[in-house]
């Protein structure tokens, strides 16, 4: 069982930056890949950033330059730094673990545990 802890969200104004951490539990936490997804009313899930356990990363196109994904296995967490931000990254964000971890993943059905979430608002 992994337990995932979102933090650092809420309201920011557009060209803002906050960061996101996810703090797991577990003592492989090293072996997993990482994802970060978010949910805005009214929409599907969708991905947002993903690293794997080997630090390879991938970003959804619509945050590629503004979003970054790091993670540090001494602390069991792993970041999302969101820089000038925008109204439509208001959503629910959330973090998930794929067990297997070899590669940074943009598939929701391949991520085993998933965190409660945490709530970005960005005022235009």
């Amino acid at each position: 069982q992994v337990q995932l802890v979102e933090s650092g969200g809420g309201l920011v104004q557009a060209g803002g930056s906050l960061r996101l951490s996810c703090a797991a539990s577990g003592r492989t936490f090293s072996r997993y890949g990482m994802g970060w997804f978010r949910q805005a009313p009214g929409k599907e899930r969708e991905f947002v950033a993903a690293i794997s356990s080997t630090g390879a990363y991938i970003y959804a196109d619509s945050v590629k330059g503004r979003f970054t994904i790091s993670r540090d296995n001494a602390k069991n967490t792993v970041y999302l730094q969101m820089n000038s931000l925008k109204p439509e990254d208001t959503a629910v964000y959330y973090c998930a673990a794929d067990l297997s971890g070899l590669r940074a993943t943009t598939e929701r059905a391949q991520y085993n545990y998933w965190g409660q979430g945490t709530q970005v608002a960005v005022s235009s």
